[in-house]
């Protein structure tokens, strides 16, 4: 991830959809707006992979290598985060 962590880009997009999920706090609960931005992520990247193939036989046969590569995804990026989180915990809490 070292690539994205140069990219200024990627930062910017990604802190767009921090601010949003933030805004929803006030009216709904912090697991909520995580389950809603779970549901939004999984059903844009399906629409990614199924936008990728060329043909209904490639995404059938591509699936399974397409849910692997985003599980593996986001568990490095949950991992990185988790410990950047537990890195400043007791300077700031949780």
């Amino acid at each position: 991830m070292t690539d994205v962590l140069r990219d200024k880009q990627f930062w910017d997009v990604t802190d767009s959809f921090i601010q949003l999920a933030n805004t929803h706090l006030n009216e709904v609960k912090p697991s909520r707006v995580s389950a809603c931005a779970l549901f939004a992520a999984s059903r844009f990247n399906a629409f990614v992979i199924t936008a990728a193939s060329e043909s209904k036989e490639q995404l059938i046969a591509e699936k399974e290598a397409a849910i692997a590569y985003f599980l593996d995804q986001y568990e490095k990026m949950l991992r990185e985060n988790l410990d950047e989180h537990l890195a400043r915990y007791d300077q700031h809490g949780s």
